[in-house]
């Protein structure tokens, strides 16, 4: 069985090469066992349309000589899975030497618990094109027109330099500078990962979970009440015979509340097979161009890649409540230029050990990469109006 290393990669992503890329295929299980229901994401429906809905869909499924439609239900999408990876990615930032730069949330003040004191780059919703990043500031000036941020913004597929030492995985996930306004930079670049799970053959597609929300105290009050919306807990009964504005106890937590109709949220989902794909594309990776070394910038993508699926996926993995599961069968297949081979899956070391020898190669073409890279992330500061409107949404106590 054949096993990776950075020649082939680089010989497989150059402007001559014809080979294709790499898939991966992984036969999933839940938690529960072959066929225990799993959640699968939920979407909201058409404008008006209380109940929430899974993606559903029709896929022609091959598997030797079977060769059909069936249903599927997607259980994670593209978009969701590059999230997870780029998560994945952050938590081994600093073991892999990636760059990074984070936005100090610490001049908006008391915020929430639930929300993040600081959010990094890899979970910037669009990457290097977010607005979080336009609308920040570094040292007191716009991040857009500091040295870093002109770099960064004005990088595209032809001059992916920038990207490369800033933000290497928006070379691999993908970007659209969508935030600049008219005369700013539209540049795009599709993603090169893809990757989705699947869920094949529902038992069923839209079983509503029933239940009630038990009260130990079965309050009930036939006046309702009155509740100061801008307040934490503030309330009070309201007058019997009052007009206004009243809510339900239920409306704030109290009293027994039966779930069912459009209230009742979307159970879990047996399936007859659960299924993991993702392919890495060596000619949506020859969009790319660097001045230098565009095949060893490409290389090292890829391998990044290796390293965040093996990191997210290659051992028992938690989507969300509902959606656990373990890998029972990963198949690594080359797609050559003349014939398909089944590949070594590497483990994460030797994921990390290919990614470096990506690194070493990269930098030594001339890329700003490896010892360019900051070790330490770059910080940067909400902007006043972003400030402004962080303080609007959660207004300091």
């Amino acid at each position: 069985m054949a096993v990776l290393n950075a020649d082939r990669l680089i010989a497989a992503c150059s402007d001559e090469s014809e080979e294709a890329g790499i898939t991966i295929r992984s036969e999933l299980e839940p938690l529960g066992g072959e066929g225990a229901p799993v959640k699968p994401a939920t979407y909201a429906g058409p404008q008006g349309e209380k109940r929430p809905r899974f993606q559903a869909g029709k896929r022609w499924w091959i598997n030797g000589p079977d060769r059909r439609v069936v249903d599927i239900l997607v259980v994670d999408n593209e978009p969701s899975q590059a999230n997870r990876l780029e998560a994945a990615l952050e938590h081994r930032r600093a073991e892999l030497g990636l760059p990074e730069i984070v936005l100090d949330l610490t001049a908006a003040g008391n915020l929430p618990a639930h929300l993040p004191r600081r959010i990094s780059s890899f979970r910037f919703p669009h990457r290097n094109a977010d607005a979080y990043l336009a609308d920040a500031t570094l040292d007191g000036v716009k991040f857009p027109a500091t040295d870093e941020g002109k770099a960064i913004f004005a990088a595209t597929a032809d001059r992916p330099e920038a990207l490369l030492q800033w933000c290497p995985q928006a070379l691999l996930f993908g970007f659209w500078q969508s935030h600049l306004g008219k005369k700013g930079s539209q540049a795009k670049l599709a993603r090169a990962w893809t990757s989705e799970i699947l869920g094949v053959e529902p038992a069923a597609q839209d079983i509503r979970r029933l239940g009630l929300k038990g009260d130990p105290l079965n309050l009930s009050i036939p006046e309702g009440v009155v509740v100061d919306e801008t307040a934490q807990r503030e309330w009070t009964v309201a007058v019997k015979g009052a007009k206004g504005d009243k809510k339900k106890l239920s409306d704030i937590g109290h009293g027994q509340v039966p779930v069912s109709g459009d209230e009742a949220g979307l159970d879990g989902v047996s399936f007859r097979e659960l299924v993991q794909r993702a392919t890495v594309s060596f000619a949506s990776l020859r969009r790319i161009h660097a001045v230098q070394g565009s095949a060893e910038a490409r290389a090292l993508l890829v391998s990044l890649g290796l390293v965040a699926h093996v990191a997210a996926f290659g051992r028992p993995f938690s989507l969300r409540s509902g959606a656990d599961f373990r890998p029972k069968a990963t198949t690594w297949t080359w797609l050559g230029a003349g014939a398909d081979e089944v590949i070594d899956a590497p483990d994460c070391e030797a994921a990390v050990g290919l990614f470096s020898a990506c690194v070493e190669r990269a930098e030594a073409a001339g890329l700003p990469v490896g010892a360019t890279w900051a070790a330490e992330p770059l910080f940067v500061e909400p902007g006043p109006e972003l400030l402004k409107a962080i303080r609007a949404s959660w207004p300091v106590d």
